[in-house]
């Protein structure tokens, strides 16, 4: 337990720290402020109920990581972020693809998140309904969030563009989804055993 709480404090600590330092000059303020909105508000409603819900590890550290993603794309903003650069680098690719990392994890984490929350509460029985909908969950936060780009685009023009991060692609919110479809069905492949493992770990919170 000290060991778990030791883990949840550091993660909190680096996530605040990156955080505040990626606040301090950000490539742009209004992008930085919509990028990192999610972690504003996961981030506090993941202390509050630390104890009252408390996720697996697996899980938290996901979180933790995807929050860094976040923060990054904010701080440079996703077509400038020197690891996306140093992706274009290795991959050849014609862009920064720094954002497709940012939908594969829009896919990847909150699938588990969803899958932690349905079990947990015995909303679904059965490995395979599982999955799909927590593939499913997944792949509708994605087309919310598309929706959350169109009306920033609508309402704020080219002031917009940083947030989009297009970099001039047509088929951009196509892509993005189907990076979140591959990060949300290899969640669901790769890890659904051992998350399983650790939920079994909770008092009361068998496993499908």
């Amino acid at each position: 337990m000290e060991a778990r709480k030791l883990l949840n404090a550091s993660l909190a600590g680096i996530v605040i720290a990156a955080l505040i330092i990626s606040g301090l000059a950000p490539f742009d303020r209004a992008t930085w402020i919509m990028e990192v909105a999610p972690v504003l508000i996961a981030l506090p409603l993941m202390v509050a109920t630390r104890k009252s819900y408390p996720l697996t590890t697996l899980l938290t550290v996901l979180i933790a990581a995807h929050m860094l993603v976040l923060i990054a794309g904010g701080a440079y903003s996703y077509a400038r972020v020197p690891f996306g650069f140093w992706m274009q680098e290795v991959l050849g690719t014609t862009r920064n693809p720094y954002d497709k990392l940012g939908h594969f994890m829009q896919g990847f984490v909150p699938a588990l998140v969803a899958r932690e929350i349905l079990i947990r509460g015995g909303h679904v029985v059965g490995r395979r309904m599982t999955g799909f909908l927590c593939i499913c969950i997944a792949m509708a936060i994605s087309a919310s969030y598309e929706l959350i780009e169109w009306a920033a685009a609508v309402s704020l023009g080219q002031g917009a563009d940083e947030f989009l991060g297009t970099q001039g692609d047509p088929w951009d919110t196509q892509s993005d989804m189907f990076m979140a479809l591959l990060g949300s069905t290899s969640a669901m492949a790769l890890l659904a055993g051992w998350h399983d493992r650790q939920l079994n770990r909770l008092p009361a919170h068998p496993a499908p």
